[in-house]
């Protein structure tokens, strides 16, 4: 039975990998490309998988009658999250065109494809229904809009906990996702996201003023090397960063690393670990996806086991 229920895009990722960004107008040589299967809501769904085992984490997504919904199903499959909520429209599966730099820096250009067309009344079709009435937590991604307001809604009715991480949808501003934010535990995002989120470049304002919406909410804020930070009415801590060049260890590649975080932390919350330790092994996740080179780069439980001995 799966207790992490996660819905949103599932892309297949282009990456383009160069020496330094280009300029407006300017021609970069690409030294090498990858094709590999992304999309937040699938690496997220991996990543949790990967820590909880086969079968215990479900994804709901949409994917276009294409060869790349074949491999995403099959490779999904193989990683054992549940795709029989996955579903196939005619178009265009989705993808994203991702240059990366060689310090491991990215820039993505995504075609949303199939993934506009998971809507808010598919999730009453009775297959995901039931995925939701057997879930414990709830990671909602980067579904249409509305679609993210009615997983919210069905989540708190069901009285589980529910994770969003707006990704590009915290630029619509507090007011327009004020009813999302009112009914959910636990909202992720990144430094960039929480100002936008506000509409201030203040953080500290930002923060407060996201907790007023939602006096119980715990923000996540990932800082990316430089750690996490979690923020509720009570006050704030931050979990530091992973020095990895400390260990022998360098950034390759950090497409994919808020991705292994939410992922690992969606999977630690539901296995009965304290907010604080889930956050310190998301925080090693990230960190340890960054020294991968593939988007799913994401570590197995023995892995973090490994790795926060390595860098205890």
């Amino acid at each position: 039975m799966a207790k992490v229920l996660v819905i949103g895009a599932i892309n297949w990722d282009i990456n383009l990998h160069v020496e330094k960004f280009a300029k407006v107008g300017e021609e970069i040589p690409v030294s090498r490309i990858t094709r590999v299967p992304g999309g937040k809501a699938a690496n997220v769904a991996v990543a949790a998988a990967r820590i909880l085992g086969p079968n215990r984490v479900s994804l709901i997504g949409a994917l276009g009658n294409d060869s790349i919904a074949e491999a995403q199903i099959e490779i999904l499959t193989k990683e054992g999250v549940d795709t029989s909520s996955v579903k196939i429209v005619d178009g265009e599966s989705g993808q994203a065109y991702i240059v990366i730099d060689s310090d491991g820096r990215n820039m993505i250009h995504t075609l949303f494809g199939a993934n506009l067309e998971i809507a808010p009344e598919d999730l009453l079709e009775s297959n995901r229904r039931r995925l939701i009435d057997e879930s414990s937590l709830i990671t909602i991604m980067d579904p249409p809009l509305e679609t993210v307001f009615k997983m919210a809604e069905l989540g708190r009715a069901r009285e589980r906990t529910v994770l969003w991480d707006p990704g590009v949808r915290s630029s619509l501003g507090v007011e327009r996702l004020k009813r999302v934010l009112e009914l959910i535990q636990y909202l992720v995002v990144n430094e960039v996201e929480v100002g936008n989120l506000a509409g201030t470049t203040d953080s500290s304002k930002a923060i407060s003023s996201l907790l007023e919406v939602n006096e119980s909410l715990r923000l996540i804020v990932k800082l990316g090397s430089e750690g996490c930070l979690m923020a509720t009415g009570d006050g704030s801590i931050k979990i530091p960063g992973i020095p990895l060049s400390r260990f022998g260890m360098r950034v390759v590649n950090t497409v994919g690393c808020g991705d292994a975080f939410l992922g690992v932390l969606s999977a630690s919350l539901v296995s009965g670990f304290e907010v604080l330790e889930a956050l310190k092994r998301a925080n090693l996740a990230g960190a340890f996806k960054a020294t991968r080179p593939e988007t799913r780069g994401s570590p197995t439980e023995r892995e973090l086991k490994e790795f926060a001995q390595k860098v205890a």
